[in-house]
């Protein structure tokens, strides 16, 4: 596994490089992209990009679950999770 981390920041600098607008037009890009996926997700919509993958928010039903230090049932709450399903296209990269 790798030992690195792709921030904003990194992204951001990959939009200035490839697309030529400047650092501050390339931020607010890449700050504008992602609350639009963050708003779509929010209102439970599914977020397809193609060639990459889609995000969805999944509902979790309450159940029990078990301390495992104690051994003691624990009822663990309905949640909301997010969940990403990568393309084939983008495994196929990942594994080639």
């Amino acid at each position: 596994m790798s030992e690195t981390t792709v921030t904003r920041a990194d992204l951001a600098e990959a939009v200035y490089q490839e697309v030529g607008l400047s650092r501050n037009e390339s931020a607010q890009l890449l700050e504008t992209v992602l609350d639009e996926i963050s708003s779509a997700l929010i209102r439970d919509e599914v977020v397809k990009i193609s060639s990459f993958g889609s995000f969805s928010v999944r509902s979790k039903g309450e159940r029990i679950g078990r301390n495992p230090k104690t051994g003691e049932e624990v009822p663990i709450l309905p949640r909301k999770v997010l969940v990403f399903r990568p393309s084939q296209v983008l495994k196929s990269r990942i594994n080639a």
